[in-house]
């Protein structure tokens, strides 16, 4: 990548001008949230499990990390990667703490499969994930007997001595896949039935890959219920592309005059698509071809062409299915006609960075015009954001989401720490390289 190019990253920072229009057909790495639950699934699966696709990013690498240190032989064969399962019960204690750098999925999941081991473990990790929320799992854990500590009973360091568990009924009191995850993980060494109900339906990768896997469960809209002590059987299965990651081309191209993108082979999982839901909503013209399932998920092609957006409103029930794209949404929003409202997103608050704060502070310093109540956001249609010297603080999405707002942007753009991007999206800058149409 040359100093030419309009896309000039470097270890802290990248300058961006912007382009043209987004043309071309692309393929995304394997979805960030399903690689990490293979990883961890096909640990304590019997058997061996072949992963084609499989994201090699910071954060699922942690992941891999983490079951190798649990004794789980594990190991990329070309592109494939390869998991000896050790079974429910083969884990093996590591010999000192496990580090998940920035990975609250990795802590938050682990942490239910750890709460069933006959050993102590303790998670760290970086400054990041030391300061989100934990309590959420460690709530219904402790209930299901599992011992944890952990700093000032919410924040990782988190030291988990497991045994012998027991089968609850638990109420979240919020929408998290992770929270349902780790109770569900932790079920599986349970001797009877666990229930667990959620107040809105979160992403239910989990269940699907579980159910692949050869779990027994009963799933009725938000609760799940999961038959314990269950031998999970090695599979062969290839991920589809990331939902989250294409969010930003689908973006770019809606943004770009002349954009017709094609994504090929992409998640559309009911549970994740809320951000296309609520950009055709705003008259995005994105159609959906070559739908199929491949025994776990749904899977399609997505073609995206340029269109004039309107602002609409956004209500709390629909934040699930779209909170890890409302960084970029919010992009969206400031091109679109009339005003936009997202309505109870207090969950942005508790990811990388408070998700809030970080793109309301970046995109007003492009010109754009944001208020907040809450965690209700308006973002009023702009139409023509400045170019700006504006930072990440170190989050993925709301960088990749500033990388967009600079290409439709007037004048240069400069984004400070752009080296987060590698936790889920490596191949970011080269594949939006691939489709730029410079000026």
């Amino acid at each position: 990548m040359s100093p030419q190019n309009d896309i000039v990253p470097s270890m802290k920072s990248i300058k961006i001008n912007p382009i043209k229009k987004i043309v071309g057909s692309i393929r995304l790495k394997g979805d960030k949230s399903i690689s990490h639950r293979t990883v961890m699934i096909a640990s304590i699966a019997e058997g061996r499990s072949v992963i084609k696709n499989f994201l090699k990013s910071a954060d699922c690498l942690y992941t891999v990390k983490a079951f190798q240190g649990l004794g789980v032989d594990i190991r990329f064969l070309g592109e494939d990667l390869i998991i000896e399962g050790a079974g429910l019960g083969g884990l093996k204690k590591p010999q000192g703490d496990i580090y998940l750098g920035n990975s609250g999925t990795s802590m938050r999941l682990i942490s239910g499969i750890l709460a069933g081991q006959a050993f102590e473990t303790t998670l760290t990790g970086d400054e990041s994930l030391s300061s989100r929320p934990m309590h959420r799992i460690i709530e219904p854990l402790r209930l299901m007997g599992a011992r944890i500590s952990a700093r000032e009973d919410n924040f990782a360091p988190l030291t988990i001595k497991g045994g012998k568990l027991k089968a609850i009924r638990y109420k979240s009191k919020v929408a998290s896949a992770q929270v349902k995850s780790a109770v569900m993980l932790a079920a599986l060494y349970v001797d009877g039935v666990t229930e667990l109900e959620e107040p809105v339906k979160s992403r239910d990768h989990t269940e699907r890959m579980l159910s692949l896997f050869g779990a027994k469960m009963v799933i009725d809209d938000q609760k799940v219920t999961l038959y314990g002590s269950q031998r999970l059987k090695a599979q062969a299965f290839e991920i589809p592309g990331d939902i989250s990651s294409a969010a930003f081309f689908i973006t770019a191209a809606l943004l770009l005059k002349g954009s017709e993108l094609v994504i090929k082979d992409i998640l559309s999982n009911r549970t994740r698509t809320g951000l296309l839901d609520a950009l055709t909503n705003m008259g995005g013209d994105i159609s959906i071809e070559n739908k199929h399932f491949n025994g776990c998920e749904d899977i399609c092609d997505i073609t995206v062409k340029y269109s004039s957006l309107k602002g609409i409103s956004i209500e709390k029930d629909k934040i699930p299915s779209i909170i890890d794209e409302l960084p970029i949404l919010m992009v969206a929003a400031l091109f679109a006609e009339g005003d936009t409202l997202i309505k109870g997103a207090g969950e942005l608050r508790v990811k990388e960075t408070d998700r809030i704060d970080s793109m309301t502070a970046a995109l007003t310093g492009m010109g754009a015009d944001i208020s907040v109540d809450g965690d209700d956001i308006k973002i009023r249609g702009n139409k023509s954001i400045k170019g700006a010297k504006v930072a990440s603080l170190g989050d993925h999405r709301t960088a990749m989401a500033l990388v967009v707002a600079a290409l439709a942007s007037n004048g240069e753009s400069e984004i400070n720490d752009i080296g987060c991007i590698d936790t889920s999206f490596p191949e970011f800058f080269d594949l939006m390289e691939s489709v730029s149409v410079k000026n």
